[in-house]
């Protein structure tokens, strides 16, 4: 009964953390009232960045819980155990790699041998060609995935080509886009990478409608908006997949969607994607973490194991602003996958406010309290 206490408690101290109120932190009310002094605006400017620096670091904690791996527990602590891990360590490198390497190699061969004959030769026959590179594209993502032991179960109808519809998924990895391209070639949004995998994007990824921007780029966001628009409207183009939190988080949160997706004026069908971490821990921290290492971890895993679920399409109600749409479908797919909603932006993650914001903050959080204590 105590530990069943005490589990409560933790819980509920990691659902005050991913929400924390700054009024906690403030003074009680009978020390509000008996002032030695008047208080001043600039009394407050003194203190505000204490305040803030204090508030900081509870929100600190709870921005970067999403995107922290969480390692699993050693289970090889005895004389028992560990001759049993040794075997499964060379089980997996010296046996299961090896295959793997070779049925990823088998699969390369075969795509390119056959893509790059399609796409030079039947230029002027762009419906079949299409059409025959979406198949390709399906085929080397099943390869990939095969390469990881992929154990992934779908739920719901499989994605069609419609127009005026768009795909939207929580983020969890690279490996999200391989997963879901694996049953339906989707065309993406996402971010340039430099290397190999921006090699795969300039040229069999570009033949199926994906579309690349550069974070740091503010001019990118005008030509993605406008080329969102314009692949909603096609009748022949690839489903369109967006990942609206902008960022790799953890599978165990949701930071804020994007509202981009959500002002389209088409129908948005959401997609719950959840990894279970049983064998390997698939959430991808760019930060520390190449993503040719990460598929070598996915490859020297036992397997990774994934359940999708396509979910009911939803269209934006009357009255409701894109931010609220954005919200309601967040809310959808952090209930299905069993995520936390947290209120923060992901974009965060790779810049901070500058100085001038800061303090333009924290003198409107000085004038908000002293406003607060003038009316009591």
């Amino acid at each position: 009964m105590s530990s069943t206490a005490g589990k409560m408690v933790t819980s509920r101290s990691e659902l005050e953390l991913d929400h924390p109120n700054i009024e906690d932190y403030l003074p009680s009310g009978s020390s509000i009232n008996e002032p030695r002094g008047k208080l001043r605006l600039r009394d407050l400017l003194d203190i505000s960045p204490t305040l803030t620096e204090a508030a900081g670091a509870i929100v600190d904690d709870s921005f970067t819980r999403c995107f922290k791996s969480n390692p699993p527990e050693p289970w090889n602590w005895n004389i028992y155990l560990f001759p049993l891990w040794c075997c499964g360590v060379v089980v997996r490198y010296c046996l299961l790699f090896p295959l793997r390497c070779i049925t990823l190699a088998f699969g390369w061969f075969i795509f390119l041998s056959t893509f790059i004959p399609v796409h030079s030769l039947l230029k002027g026959q762009d419906r079949l060609r299409k059409k025959i590179e979406r198949v390709l594209v399906e085929m080397i993502c099943s390869f990939f995935v095969a390469s990881w032991t992929g154990v992934v179960r779908y739920h719901g109808p499989r994605p069609s080509i419609r127009p005026k519809q768009v795909y939207v998924a929580n983020h969890t990895s690279m490996i999200d886009f391989i997963v879901l391209e694996q049953m339906t070639a989707f065309a993406v949004i996402m971010q340039k990478h430099p290397g190999w995998v921006g090699l795969l994007q300039s040229t069999i990824l570009e033949s199926v409608g994906c579309i690349w921007f550069n974070r740091s780029e503010a001019k990118d966001r005008e030509i993605v908006a406008r080329k969102l628009r314009n692949h909603v409207q096609g009748t022949d183009n690839n489903p369109l997949l967006i990942f609206p939190e902008g960022t790799c988080v953890n599978n165990n949160y949701t930071v804020m969607f994007k509202k981009g997706a959500f002002e389209l004026d088409c129908t948005v069908c959401p997609i719950a994607i959840k990894y279970n971490k049983i064998f390997v821990d698939a959430f991808w921290n760019s930060r520390k973490q190449s993503f040719t290492m990460h598929l070598l971890q996915l490859m020297t895993s036992w397997a990774v194991v994934c359940e999708v679920w396509y979910l009911e399409p939803q269209t934006i109600r009357p009255g409701e602003t894109a931010i609220e749409f954005a919200e309601r479908v967040r809310d959808m797919i952090s209930h299905r996958a069993g995520l936390k909603k947290v209120p923060w932006d992901g974009y965060l993650k790779y810049s901070r406010p500058s100085s001038k914001h800061s303090e333009r903050k924290q003198q409107s959080f000085a004038e908000s309290i002293l406003a607060r204590l003038e009316v009591k």
